[in-house]
C-alpha cells in the first residue's frame, strides 16, 4: 500500500493518477473534501475518469498525529507532497509549522510504522547558494545561512533536514527538488499565474532565469526513483532554465495575445515590492510581490539536471511545446 500526502495538490493529483495507472493500491490523504473534485478533473482531463474510484481517500492532516496513525496502517511506501507555499512574510509561522513540523511528523510515522521508503517533494528554493562567479546550482551546492532566503525556502530546507534526520535513524528516503511545475489543473495557483497574467495583458518581463518542469516529468521520475534501488539521495528536477522573458513570450504566442514589452530592471522591481509592502500595510491584504520575489526575478543561476539524467537516462518533455499545449486550457 502507498500513501500520498498533499493528494489534492498539483503534484499529488497527477501522482495518484500515475500510481493508479500502474495498478498500485493508493491511500490519498486529504483535509478538505471539496478539493477532491479538482483531483477528479485531472483524471477526467487525462481520460482516466474510470480509475478515479480506485483511490482510497482518508481525511487527515500532517499536523494531526492521530489521523496520520490511521492513514499509515498497512502502508509500505510514502510520497510526501503536502506543503504550504507562500512568500508572504506574515505566513512565516505557518510555513515552519506545516513544512518542518509536518514533515517531522511524517518522518516519525515512517520510522514507527517501518516504512520501506519515503519520497519527499522539496523545492529548488531549498538548494544551496552559488559562490562569486558561479552560476550553476547542483545537489552538492552548499546552503549559505548568511545569505537572504525566503521563509518558504527556509521551511523547505528545514524539512529536508528532518528527512535526513530520519535517514540517520534508519529510514530509506529520496528527496526531489522540482523547479516551477507546470501542469493541468488548479488554475488559480502556482504556475497558473503565468497564464492568468498573460490573459490580463501583462506588459512586464525580466531576463532572470527560471527552472521549470512539467508535472508529468516530476511524478514519473518520483515513481521511477521509488521503484529503483536508489536510496538516500537528492535530485534536482528541472527540465530547462529559460528566462522569464522566454516563458512569457512562449505563452503569449500560444494564446495569440500581446507579448510583454517592458523589460523590468532591478530598480523597478525594487520599487514594486516596496509599493506592495506599503499597500499591504494600508489594506492588510496578503503580499503579492516581495523582496525575495523581486530578487528571484533577476536570477542568473541555472539548475543542473545532470544527476537525474545520468542516473535514470531520463529525457525531459520539451517545455515550449508543452506550454503551448497547456495554454489551450486557459482560453
Amino acid at each position: 500500500m502507498i500513501l500520498v500526502t498533499g493528494a489534492t495538490g498539483l503534484v499529488g493529483s497527477h501522482l495518484l493518477l500515475q500510481l493508479i495507472t500502474e495498478n498500485e493500491s493508493v491511500i490519498a490523504l486529504y483535509r478538505d473534501k471539496d478539493k477532491i473534485q479538482a483531483v477528479k478533473s485531472v483524471f477526467e482531463y487525462k481520460n482516466h475518469l474510470d480509475l478515479f474510484e480506485k483511490v482510497q481517500w482518508i481525511q487527515g492532516d500532517i499536523l494531526d498525529i492521530p489521523s496520520l496513525e490511521i492513514a499509515f496502517q498497512n502502508v509500505k511506501e510514502v510520497y510526501h507532497c503536502a506543503a504550504l507555499i507562500s512568500f508572504d512574510p506574515k505566513d512565516e509561522e505557518k510555513l515552519r509549522k506545516t513544512n518542518i513540523e509536518g514533515t517531522s511528523n511524517i518522518v516519525n510515522c515512517c520510522i514507527d510504522f517501518k516504512i520501506n521508503k519515503l519520497c519527499y517533494v522539496s523545492s529548488i528554493a531549498a538548494l544551496g547558494d552559488t559562490k562569486e562567479n558561479e552560476y550553476i546550482i547542483t545537489e552538492a551546492t552548499e546552503w549559505n545561512p548568511e545569505k537572504l532566503h525566503s521563509d518558504y525556502a527556509i521551511s523547505k530546507y528545514g524539512a529536508e533536514m528532518e528527512v535526513w534526520r530520519g535517514h540517520q535513524e534508519g529510514l530509506n528516503c529520496i528527496i526531489v527538488n522540482p523547479g516551477i511545475i507546470f501542469g493541468y489543473g488548479f488554475p488559480l495557483q502556482g504556475s497558473s499565474t503565468f497564464f492568468n497574467a498573460t490573459k490580463k495583458g501583462n506588459t512586464f518581463y525580466t531576463k532572470g532565469k527560471i527552472g521549470i518542469i512539467t508535472v508529468e516529468d516530476v511524478v514519473t521520475i518520483m515513481v521511477l526513483l521509488m521503484k529503483n534501488n536508489i536510496m538516500n539521495e537528492q535530485f534536482i528536477l528541472v527540465a530547462e532554465n529559460p528566462t522569464y522573458e522566454n516563458v512569457l513570450y512562449w505563452i503569449a504566442d500560444a494564446m495569440n495575445l500581446k507579448k510583454p514589452f517592458i523589460n523590468t530592471n532591478k530598480t523597478l522591481t525594487k520599487l514594486t515590492w516596496k509599493m506592495d509592502w506599503f499597500i499591504t500595510k494600508l489594506t492588510n491584504r496578503k503580499r503579492k510581490f516581495t523582496k525575495n520575489l523581486a530578487i528571484a526575478s533577476h536570477n542568473k543561476n541555472s539548475y543542473s539536471n545532470d544527476k537525474i539524467k545520468e542516473k535514470l537516462h531520463y529525457k525531459f518533455i520539451e517545455m515550449k511545446d508543452y506550454l503551448a499545449s497547456l495554454s489551450k486550457t486557459y482560453y
